[in-house]
């Protein structure tokens, strides 16, 4: 009886690992840390795309005001007062190909708004990068647990 258990509970573990892998291996969903480990970025899907937000910083204050960061590198004076904290770098990306997003990301180092493919490129790994004309840059991210 016992056997039988075991090899019952051993076939539906089996029967549902490939399942529980490909929920894991295509969930961008989550927290996700910035290769330098500065940020970490709140990623989720939203409008049929996904969107992220900064959700922590290594350094949250700024040193030159002693208060919280603030986006003070955006040309639009109305959006330069904005916290770093919550501020959106990517919203509405769209799948592009399988586990894989096309669309607009901000860069708060200098302001500006940049051509963005973002791929899972592992159950941990996602590859952010970004591109001016034909440059092209990027890095590697890695999930936050």
């Amino acid at each position: 009886m016992i056997d039988s258990l075991a090899m019952l509970v051993a076939g539906l573990a089996l029967l549902d690992a490939p399942a529980a892998h490909a929920q894991t291996r295509s969930e961008v969903s989550g927290i996700w840390l910035t290769q330098a480990g500065d940020a970490k970025i709140r990623v989720s899907k939203c409008g049929g795309g996904i969107c992220g937000v900064v959700a922590w910083l290594k350094a949250p204050i700024d040193p030159a005001t002693g208060k919280p960061a603030i986006d003070d590198k955006n040309p639009n004076p109305a959006l330069a007062r904005r916290p770093m904290i919550g501020l959106p770098l990517f919203r509405g990306m769209r799948p592009s190909g399988e586990n894989k997003w096309s669309g607009q990301i901000y860069n708060a180092d200098d302001g500006n708004s940049y051509a963005s493919h973002i791929s899972l490129t592992g159950p941990d790994t996602l590859r952010v990068e970004g591109c001016v004309g034909v440059l092209c840059g990027g890095e590697t991210w890695s999930r936050s647990r």
